[in-house]
C-alpha cells in the first residue's frame, strides 16, 4: 500500500508540480542531486539577493519579498545551505530592516499584482516577528553568519517575549526561532510559556478538522522534532490515518484554502504533495 502511495504522488508530481518540486522530489526519493534543487530556486531570486516570482504562490510579485525568503531558506535548510545564495539573501534583509531590528511580512510592492486576499501591508509597514524569527532560527540552525543576524535576534527576543502567541504563523515562526538560536539557557526558559500557549490558545487541531487549521503533524511532522514528545501517540498515529487518507485520486494531496488561479493551486499542491511524503517517510508509513 505505501509503495503504490509512493508511485501515485509521484506521477503527480511528474505531471503537475513546478520544477522545484519535481527536483526537490528527485533529490529526496531517487538519489538526484542537492546543485539541481539549488539550480532550480535560483531563477527566483532577483539581483538584490530577495526572492519573489511566485515562489510563495500567493504572492505572484516578481520583486523580492521577505516570506519567500523564508520559503528559500526551507528549502536550502532541506538541501544545501548554499552559502553564497544565503549571503546574498542576507543582504536583500539588511536592506529592507527597519529601525526595529527585523523585516516587514509584506512589502507594497506585492499590491501591483495578483495575491490571496490577506496578503496586505501598509505603506511603511513595520518589522514582524513573521518571518523574521523563521529566518533568524534557520540561520542560527546552520550556523550561518551575517551581520544582519544579531539585530534581528534581539529583535525575536524582544517580541517574543512581550507577545501572546495566538496566531499559528506566529506561534510556528517563534517556535522555529527558540528551537535553534544558541542562547540554550533563554530558550529553554522561554519554551514552557510559548508551548503552554500553543495548546491553551487552541491552535493544535485534531486529526479529524478540516479548513485551515494546524494539526500534531504539522506542528511536530518527524519523531525527532522537538515538539513530538508533546503530542500524543495516539493522536499523531490518528494524524497520519487521516494524511494517507487525504491522498487524491490524481495522486496529489490537496490544500486547505482558496487558492487564486489554477496555476497557483497546483504550484501548492506539488509542494504540499511532496511535504505529506516526507511526514509519511520520517514516520515509517512510506515504502521507499
Amino acid at each position: 500500500m505505501s509503495q503504490e502511495i509512493l508511485e501515485r504522488a509521484e506521477q503527480f508530481i511528474w505531471k503537475n508540480a513546478r520544477l522545484l518540486e519535481r527536483q526537490m522530489f528527485a533529490f529526496h526519493f531517487k538519489d538526484g542531486s542537492p546543485d539541481s534543487v539549488v539550480d532550480a530556486l535560483r531563477p527566483y531570486q532577483n539581483a538584490d539577493g530577495g526572492f519573489g516570482h511566485a515562489l510563495e504562490p500567493d504572492i505572484r510579485c516578481p520583486d523580492s519579498q521577505p516570506v519567500p525568503v523564508q520559503h528559500a531558506l526551507e528549502i536550502l535548510d532541506k538541501v544545501e545551505f548554499d552559502g553564497e545564495m544565503v549571503n546574498a539573501a542576507c543582504e536583500y534583509l539588511k536592506s529592507i530592516t527597519t529601525s526595529e531590528g527585523g523585516v516587514p511580512w509584506l512589502l507594497p510592492s506585492a499590491h501591483g499584482y495578483p495575491r490571496a486576499p490577506w496578503w496586505n501591508t501598509d505603506v511603511a509597514p513595520p518589522a514582524s516577528v513573521n518571518p523574521t524569527a523563521a529566518i533568524a532560527g534557520m540561520l542560527h540552525r546552520n550556523r550561518f553568519q551575517h551581520e544582519w543576524l544579531e539585530g534581528a535576534t534581539s529583535f525575536c527576543w524582544s517580541k517574543i517575549a512581550e507577545m501572546e502567541l495566538t496566531d499559528p504563523h506566529d506561534m510556528a515562526v517563534a517556535l522555529t526561532f527558540l528551537n535553534d538560536v544558541p542562547d540554550r539557557e533563554r530558550a529553554d526558559a522561554e519554551l514552557p510559556r510559548v508551548i503552554d500557549q500553543l495548546f491553551s490558545f487552541g491552535l493544535v487541531a485534531d486529526a479529524d478538522a478540516e479548513g485551515y487549521v494546524s494539526k500534531p503533524l504539522d506542528w511536530a511532522p518527524t519523531p525527532d522534532h522537538p515538539l513530538r514528545k508533546h503530542f500524543r501517540d495516539d493522536d499523531v498515529a490518528a494524524n497520519l490515518d487521516v494524511l494517507v487518507a487525504g491522498q487524491q485520486a490524481d495522486g496529489g494531496w490537496n490544500i486547505t484554502w482558496e487558492p487564486i488561479s489554477p496555476a497557483c493551486e497546483l504550484e501548492w499542491r506539488g509542494g504540499v504533495t511532496l511535504d505529506a511524503l516526507l511526514t509519511l517517510q520520517a514516520n515509517g508509513r512510506l515504502n521507499t
